[in-house]
Order: C-alpha cells, then structure tokens, then sequence
C-alpha cells in the first residue's frame, strides 16, 4: 500500500483531503463484489473495423495511444530537445573493484532554468557491451547503494521518504540528509545485476518533477506543454519522457548495448514506466512491478485503489481530462489491458505482491492476460493462460506475470525473475 514514499493507509489519505475533496469512497477488496464490466477490445479500431493485421495493428496503435494522451496520461510535447552529457565523475573500481561507476548530467540546453536529470550508471567491467536496466528511483541516486562518495541530492524530497524526515532548507523545502544514504539499496541489488553481466542505470525521479501538485513548476512541464488543456501531460508523463531521455544519454554510452536497454518501474514509476515503453519502441522490454492503478491493473475493476482515489490522492500525475471519469468509469475510452498490448510485440513483465491488493494483482494479471490477442498477431505467445497462477510462480512466455508473497515493495524474489527473464528474452 506505498502509495507515497512512505507508507499511507487509504484512512491516513483520506485524513489530509480538504473539505472541497470528494469524500472517501468505499474501498472493495471482495472478489464476489467485483461486479461485472466490459472492456474495449484492442483489435477494434476507433471506427469499429476489425483489426486483423500487423499494418492494422500499427494504426489501431497510433489511435490508443492518442486515446491514452487524451484521457489518461496527457500529451507528450513532440518537439525535439537539445540535451547536453556532462560526464562528473568516474570510478572504475566501484563496488570493491566489481564495476565502473559514471555519474553524468543531463541538461536541458535550451532551458537552464530546468534542473538537469542526475544519471547514476554501473557498467560490467567486461569489455563486451552490455544490456542495460533502467529505473527511476525514489528518493535520490544516494538512496540506492550504501556508497559513501554519491552526493547527496541537493533536490526536493519528500519528508518522511523511506521512514526518515528530511530536513526543510531555509526556503522551506525538505531536503535529504545522510541518515537516507542506502536507505533503497535493497531494492536495487546492483552487485547480483552486474554479475549477471548488465548494466543498472538510474535517476532520481523528482530531478525530472518534484512528486506534489505544484512540482511541475520546477520541472520539465514549466516550459513544456500547455497547462491550460484538458489533456496537458501529468507527472506520470514527465518521468516517462525523462526515461526516454536518460536512454537518449545510453545511446551515446560505448559500453551499453543500446537496443537491449530494458525500462523497469515500481509502483507510480511503474506507470510511468509502462507509459514510456508504450510511446518509445527503443525499449527492447518492459517490466511494471505493482503499478496497479493507472498501471497494468484493470480500471474497470472495482477492486483496490480506483480511478477515483488516485486522481483525488495524486492530482498532478495524470491529466485534467482523467478526474471526469472519477465516477464514470465504463465511459473511459481504454482500459489498461490496452495499454499492455501497445508493448507488443517486446517482451514484458508484469508482477504483484499478494499483500498489496490495493494495487489489485488479479487486475494487473488480467491486464496482461488481455494484451494476449495482440501478441499473436506477431505470432507470439503473451501470458499463454488464462490461470491466476500460485504465490512466487512465475508464468508466461513473451509476456510474465508472478504474484509473489510480501508487500508494495520491490524484492531479490522480484529481480531474480526479472533477471531470468531478461536472459531468456533480451540478451
């Protein structure tokens, strides 16, 4: 149930609505009390024609992506960006002599006044080009290894990230200190990536846009993007386009194999890893670890968090349009399933956790289980089942699913299937 970066109970959320708010709605996590519901069908364009073929498929593909841009996510500014690489430091002996360690900033050349995406990479120290992950994280590059030359982040943080408060500078603004150094660090087993012979490449999340309502004044979206529409993009669409231009940096890294780079989420950046993977086909796959609502969980399931909750919980991470399906649900024009298909044909896993069924796992299974019909048209198998599978068994084939034991988390469970995956399906 982290649906902050600490840990917030729907109880606690609703605590802090103002009295504009909607009230909490009633939460249902009773399978019996699910109701039933009908979800739009991929392989039906928006004029009703039967998409039968791969060059059907690529149109049908530009329609839902628009649809997801219009009602869900916003729009992703097309214009192209100057980027700028500034290489700030180098260890080729990090991690006790197991890996190579470049920090690298990514400015924005035409707009300074945006702050720069601080990429953290860790490369093999194998002369061969490797395949990369890249993910976003939650609370600064510091947070991930227990590494004491990281910097801290200088940036917006969120007070009570990862049970430790940060401390408010003199603007007011909460700030890390060294008491969250390595506080993630389980989240992301670097040394098991690197002997696996991948690269981990990783930034923080707010660099791209602080996580509150009024951080896209700092962000990429004060000067990308109109604010005044209906379908301006949300944080959500942000950090996926901050992901793509973290990949545009790894295509100039001589030691990444750029068409083997893999994009992984959790939780909100798993939406927003999704989302990226869907729009940027340079992604070679896509791993959503418990992105439920907004993510690879179904919408038209009432069951867990809703499109109501996260839009009233989270207003800034999708856009305007979104809130007026907050209680109309069936009228969305796409459901999530589709977004899961958008990924076809590239590899993809989706996975739960059996303690967070707020994020609804048996939605996010279903989710990919309906992306399937897609898949095929690539003559590929998806899932290949229809059958909710046993606690920590990983199934499927092009596209996985597992539901693992424990809570909204990411695990060693979770990166050993990620891993075996990328080995079977990347590389």
């Amino acid at each position: 149930m982290n649906r902050m970066l600490f840990w917030l109970t729907p109880l606690f959320l609703s605590a802090h609505l103002t009295n504009a708010q909607a009230p909490e709605p009633v939460f249902n996590y009773d399978e019996a009390k699910v109701g039933t519901y009908k979800l739009p069908n991929p392989l039906t364009s928006n004029t009703g024609k039967p998409v039968k073929t791969r060059a059907d498929w690529e149109n049908r593909r530009a329609e839902l992506i628009q649809l997801f841009a219009e009602n869900v996510y916003g729009q992703t500014p097309k214009q192209t960006i100057k980027l700028r690489f500034q290489t700030t430091a180098v260890d080729s002996s990090a991690l006790n002599g197991l890996a190579i360690r470049k920090m690298v900033s990514i400015f924005f050349v035409d707009y300074p006044q945006v702050p720069s995406i601080d990429v953290l990479l860790y490369l093999p120290k194998s002369k061969k080009v490797a395949p990369v992950f890249l993910g976003l994280n939650f609370c600064g590059n510091h947070c991930v290894t227990t590494e004491a030359d990281i910097p801290l982040s200088t940036r917006w943080m969120i007070s009570g990230a990862v049970g430790e408060a940060a401390v408010n500078n003199r603007n007011g603004e909460p700030r890390a200190t060294e008491k969250f150094r390595g506080m993630q660090a389980r989240r992301w087993p670097i040394e098991m990536i690197i002997k696996r012979g991948y690269a981990l490449a990783t930034a923080y999340y707010g660099d791209i846009e602080p996580d509150h309502p009024q951080g896209w004044r700092s962000g990429i979206r004060s000067v990308l993007g109109d604010t005044t529409k209906a379908d301006n993009w949300g944080a959500i669409g942000a950090w996926g386009w901050g992901m793509s231009r973290i990949l545009d940096y790894l295509q100039t890294e001589p030691r990444i194999d750029s068409k083997r780079v893999i994009t992984i989420g959790h939780s909100r950046i798993g939406k927003a890893a999704v989302w990226a993977g869907a729009q940027d086909d340079r992604f070679a796959a896509v791993i959503s670890n418990e992105s439920g609502e907004g993510g690879a969980a179904l919408s038209r399931r009432w069951y867990g968090e809703t499109v109501e909750r996260i839009n009233t919980s989270f207003p800034h991470w999708f856009c305007g349009r979104y809130k007026t399906y907050n209680k109309n649900v069936a009228n969305l024009p796409v459901d999530q399933h589709e977004l899961l298909a958008l990924i076809a044909p590239r590899p993809l896993y989706v996975a739960s956790a059996n303690d967070d069924q707020w994020s609804d796992p048996k939605g996010e299974f279903l989710g990919a289980v309906n992306a399937e019909p897609v898949y095929r048209l690539y003559g590929k198998t998806g899932l290949g089942t229809a059958t909710f599978p046993a606690l920590n068994q990983s199934v499927g084939q092009t596209v996985r699913y597992h539901d693992r034991t424990g809570k909204h988390d990411v695990t060693d469970y979770d990166w050993e299937q990620y891993l075996r995956f990328a080995d079977e399906l990347v590389r």
